[in-house]
């Protein structure tokens, strides 16, 4: 596939980016950008991410199903690449940042130009303020890591070493008076002590999906969601009057097992029902 690169007009670029103090006095552009009505989320986070980051990282995305939110992240290997393909899967409009020019022969890292290439595919964007053949480099990343938190109306940390470059981010977002949102880590992980660390001087703990939404107003989102499920999903709601076991379940929907299985894990990646000690239970 290949894609077309043009500069924006200045009134074209994402609004939240004049409010900083540094704002880029170019950016090029592959793809479409968003309708301006979206909310923007940066996702950032290791790039040695552990099984546990992915996890999250995929399943809060994957909760977003359905709203105006658009996936802001860099690219890079890890929690980016992840947040990005997330969003993908989930059918969320995604835009990529990367610490290069947006021409395919200096793209970095390289192994993500057909991730960059999917995300054009879907409706999606690159952003960059250098030259569409600049090659990455050491001071790149930092210096794009501003426009990343600029554009977004919050930062989400998912997981985030002692020193690493997702704090930048993080201290970028703050100065730019953008809420930063942090996942909390396991504290024998060196993958979470930053991360860990963003919440005790204040950052805003993450533990689901929900959280997010309440964040950008959109806690009744979840109740609109009902009305578009399949005939399937509906049957389990219908059921649902009290919280009862997977076999209870089961029993009075008539379906088989393995049915059931798919629709509860499917329902709960949405938001729709919960399962807590063993009872599954609609969350309103």
């Amino acid at each position: 596939m290949s894609y077309e690169v043009r500069e924006l007009e200045s009134e074209d670029f994402p609004k939240l980016l004049f409010q900083i103090e540094d704002p880029p006095e170019k950016l090029f552009l592959a793809g479409k950008l968003p309708r301006p009505e979206c909310k923007f989320l940066c996702v950032v986070g290791s790039r040695k991410n552990s099984n546990y980051g992915r996890e999250v990282c995929r399943k809060l995305i994957e909760g977003l199903r359905g709203t105006n939110i658009v996936v802001v992240s860099g690219l890079a290997l890890g929690i980016d690449s992840i947040a990005h393909q997330a969003a993908l899967n989930t059918g969320l409009k995604t835009i990529a940042l990367p610490g290069s020019g947006l021409h395919p022969k200096v793209m970095y890292p390289r192994t993500n130009l057909r991730l960059a290439e999917e995300i054009i595919k879907n409706g999606g964007a690159l952003l960059s303020e250098f030259e569409e053949k600049f090659k990455a480099t050491t001071w790149s990343f930092p210096q794009r890591n501003r426009l990343m938190a600029g554009m977004s109306d919050a930062v989400l940390i998912v997981e985030a070493e002692e020193k690493s470059g997702t704090l930048i981010t993080a201290r970028l977002a703050m100065e730019y008076n953008r809420d930063v949102l942090v996942v909390p880590g396991d504290i024998f992980s060196r993958n979470s002590v930053g991360s860990n660390n963003l919440i005790k001087d204040g950052a805003i703990p993450i533990f689901n999906s929900e959280d997010i939404l309440k964040h950008f107003g959109m806690e009744t989102s979840r109740k609109n969601e009902i009305r578009d499920l399949s005939e399937n999903e509906k049957a389990v709601i219908a059921v649902l009057t009290e919280p009862m076991t997977k076999d209870e379940l089961i029993e009075k929907t008539g379906m088989e097992i393995g049915k059931v299985n798919i629709l509860i894990s499917s329902m709960e990646i949405k938001g729709i029902i919960k399962e807590s000690y063993g009872k599954i239970f609609v969350n309103e």
